[in-house]
């Protein structure tokens, strides 16, 4: 009898990266949106390294939604 895991590791995987997306790219789609960003920056996020690097970018620079406010 073969006991191959490697269907239910794939499965663990598709669900965890569903579990991420859910848990915390939806929020930071709306903040990025709210910021003025595109929300097509949440792709970022799931590149490891790049993702750190990007967020004190966006944290530390001027926001698009600053330049539209009245002053």
């Amino acid at each position: 009898m073969d006991n191959d895991m490697s269907g239910m590791g794939a499965l663990g995987v598709v669900l965890a990266v569903i579990i991420y997306f859910c848990v915390l790219g939806i929020p930071v789609m709306q903040v990025m949106h709210r910021a003025g960003y595109s929300r097509a920056w949440i792709l970022i996020m799931f590149v490891p390294l790049l993702n750190i690097i990007f967020l004190w970018i966006f944290a530390f620079r001027r926001w698009p939604a600053e330049d539209r406010r009245p002053a």
